[in-house]
C-alpha cells in the first residue's frame, strides 16, 4: 500500500525536477570617497549597455589620485630626539658631577674654618687663664661693706 516516506509523501508521487539557480558572485566594491565638486559644475550622465540588454545609467566618477608618498628625510625625526636627548643627559651628568665636586670642596672648607675657630677660640681662652695668675697692671676692687636695699646696691 501506500507507505509514508521520511517526507510524510507516498512513493508512488512523482516529485517535480528540481532547478537550482546558483548566484554569480559579485566582486566587493570598495567604495570611493566622494570627490569635492564645484557649485556650478554638474558632471555629466553616462548610460552603458549591458550584455543582456539592460540599461545602466548614472554619474560619471573620476576615480581619486593617490597623493604621492612624501620626501622622507635621510634621518627620522624620532632617531634625532633621541640622540639630543642622549647629549642633554650627558651635559647634565657633567654638570651634576661638577655640582658633586663642588658641594665636597665646600664642606672642607667649612670643615677647616671650624677647626682653625676652635684653634684660635681655645688659644684665646689658655692666654686668659695662664695670665689670670699675675697680677701685674690689673685693677684691684674691695668691697667692704655692701648694703642692698630694694635691688638697689649702696656701698
Amino acid at each position: 500500500m501506500n507507505e509514508p516516506t521520511t517526507y510524510g509523501r507516498s512513493s508512488e508521487h512523482q516529485a517535480p525536477a528540481v532547478e537550482v539557480h546558483t548566484p554569480t558572485p559579485l566582486a566587493p566594491a570598495h567604495p570611493t570617497p566622494l570627490a569635492p565638486m564645484q557649485p556650478g559644475s554638474v558632471p555629466a550622465v553616462a548610460s552603458v549597455v549591458l550584455p543582456d540588454g539592460r540599461v545602466v545609467t548614472g554619474y560619471a566618477i573620476e576615480p581619486t589620485k593617490p597623493h604621492p608618498a612624501a620626501h622622507k628625510p635621510a634621518l627620522s625625526r624620532t632617531a634625532v630626539n633621541i640622540a639630543l636627548g642622549g647629549v642633554g643627559f650627558l651635559a647634565v651628568c657633567g654638570g651634576l658631577l661638577l655640582l658633586a665636586t663642588f658641594i665636597a670642596a665646600l664642606t672642607a672648607l667649612i670643615h677647616q674654618l671650624v677647626i682653625l675657630a676652635a684653634v684660635l677660640f681655645g688659644g684665646w681662652v689658655v692666654v686668659l687663664v695662664l695670665s689670670a695668675g699675675s697680677h701685674g697692671g690689673g685693677t684691684t676692687v674691695n668691697i667692704r661693706k655692701a648694703v642692698i636695699k630694694r635691688n638697689k646696691f649702696y656701698s
